[in-house]
């Protein structure tokens, strides 16, 4: 309300449109309010019909926040499989010590089982760094 306010005010007092939005959208910036003054815009250069091209757009800010949606479920889903996979290696280890009781005291007792230990738990946290790291997209 206030910063559309400003832009009449702007107006009122004579100056251009292009200039009146091109301040509004340094003040907020924002993608969805840079393609609305853009649109805007050349449509008053052009003199074309504004009820046409804001339909266009609405369309393809709905498309962008669909896309956007879907983009969030998917890294949501990656999300789930970085703490999981690292949750099954340690399942895993503490179902063998259940099925054969003494298995892990076995295993770490020697410095080969230690290594193997070591380097399970350094590969899972690996797997885990990269998984979060690949999944950080900007939406």
């Amino acid at each position: 309300g206030e910063e559309l306010a400003r832009v009449a005010r702007r107006l009122a007092v004579g100056e251009s449109l292009d200039e009146a939005l091109s301040e509004l959208t340094d003040r907020l910036p924002s993608r969805e309010l840079v393609v609305l003054v853009t649109t805007l815009v050349l449509s008053n250069r052009a003199g074309g019909t504004v009820v046409s091209s804001l339909r266009n757009l609405t369309e393809t800010l709905e498309e962008r926040k669909e896309t956007r949606r879907e983009v969030k479920t998917q890294l949501s889903q990656v999300t789930v499989t970085a703490y999981a996979v690292p949750a099954f290696g340690i399942g895993a280890m503490l179902l063998m010590n259940a099925v054969m009781p003494g298995a892990l005291d076995r295993m770490t007792g020697a410095f080969i089982g230690q290594a193997a230990v070591v380097v399970a738990i350094a590969l899972y946290a690996i797997g885990f760094v990269v998984i979060r790291r690949l999944s950080r997209i900007d939406v």
